[in-house]
């Protein structure tokens, strides 16, 4: 793990990317009740992957006959959608999902809660840092999502150390870890987002993890284009890819829009995981499976012997970029050139969310992951 510690935010000393591991402390009870875990998570993990299968034949099969009457299609995939997805969700261990609609503002009573219900064409901008999460949004609002294209690929450098930096964990004592350089990175400059393409729940599940990439035979579509012809509400994930769940990756231009927004409502929400324990895996997933992904990672969270947890916060729409009482100099830092309305909701999203903000994007994730995959060779 010594070359991963590299990508480690300056600002912040979080490693956003690296998969959370439990504290080291005794884990006797979870090595004795391994054979019960893996045999419960056999069972869990072939119940999910058959409501998978009967997804995919009802949903993408059965559902497309409907397709030529989009109010109808749109009614019986939705319910589709939430019973088999929710039904899912209750196998994996998520018997109770909280849902909480919090203010920007301390000390603000929320009172009216009825405007999150986001319509066709309008836009739900979230932190992403699971597949879990992809799948509460389908059953909840039966959105499209949206994978974004670069506008270039990454040249890989030749060596991922980069230059050290002055953050020292600890106490500053002189002595031990404490007076340990850790080395890291220099942030990877960005990439523009080129464009987007649709895809499917299916998809976007399969896509977690992985950082975007562009194939010159894809076609993409800006995302006011999808808007515009879109029958439900779209998600957009601006990170562009998941990260740990312990900082926010930097967002993307991916809008380029000043705020308040108008012709459209922006829904904000965060999400949040608990930390893992020896009995309990973590529900991020930053790291993909080079096998079936997100496979692993579902096997994994299967050998819980315990509820899983997740922890959603709403933003109310009186208080979103485009609210037409949305004040943009309380998130803004003024400079004219950025794409406000990302950085308005990664803003809102870090406030609400408590989540701290680190300078590292999608395109320091393309390097850790191909330092990760040339490591496995």
């Amino acid at each position: 793990m010594e070359k991963f510690s590299a990508y480690r935010d300056a600002g912040t000393g979080i490693q956003p990317f690296l998969t959370p591991v439990p504290p080291a402390t005794s884990d006797i009870l979870a090595k004795l009740s391994l054979p019960i875990r893996y045999a419960l998570a056999l069972v869990r993990t072939a119940l999910i992957l058959a409501l998978s299968l009967v997804y995919l034949i009802l949903v993408h099969g059965v559902g497309l006959l409907l397709a030529p009457i989009p109010p109808l299609y749109n009614l019986v995939t939705h319910l589709l959608t939430f019973i088999l997805g929710r039904s899912a969700l209750l196998v994996l261990g998520l018997f109770w999902i909280p849902v909480e609609y919090t203010s920007r503002k301390r000390g603000k009573k929320i009172q009216d809660i009825s405007g999150w219900n986001p319509k066709a064409g309008d836009l739900i901008v979230s932190n992403w840092s699971s597949w879990v999460e992809v799948v509460w949004l389908a059953i909840r609002f039966n959105p499209i999502f949206v994978l974004p294209i670069p506008e270039k690929e990454i040249i890989k450098p030749a060596s991922t150390q980069g230059s050290p930096i002055g953050y020292k964990p600890g106490r500053r004592t002189g002595t031990g870890s404490a007076n340990i350089e850790q080395a890291a990175r220099t942030t990877s400059p960005r990439v523009p987002i080129a464009g987007f393409k649709q895809v499917s729940m299916w998809s976007m599940i399969a896509s977690t993890g992985y950082a975007p990439s562009r194939n010159t035979l894809e076609t993409t579509q800006t995302l006011e284009d999808i808007r515009k012809a879109a029958g439900r509400p779209i998600v957009v994930f601006p990170e562009c890819t998941t990260s740990n769940g312990r900082g926010l990756l930097r967002f993307a231009d991916v809008f380029g829009l000043s705020v308040p927004v108008k012709n459209f409502n922006v829904f904000v929400l965060s999400v949040r995981y608990d930390p893992p324990t020896p009995l309990t895996p973590t529900l991020s997933h930053s790291i993909p499976s080079n096998f079936l992904n997100p496979l692993p990672h579902l096997f994994g969270l299967t050998t819980s012997l315990v509820p899983l947890t997740i922890s959603i916060r709403l933003l109310p729409l009186s208080e979103s970029p485009s609210s037409r009482l949305f004040v943009a100099s309380e998130v803004l830092a003024g400079n004219p050139d950025e794409d406000q309305l990302a950085e308005s909701c990664a803003a809102i999203i870090a406030q609400i969310g408590k989540l701290k903000r680190t300078g590292m994007g999608w395109e320091d994730k393309s390097s850790l992951l191909d330092l990760h995959y040339n490591r496995a060779k």
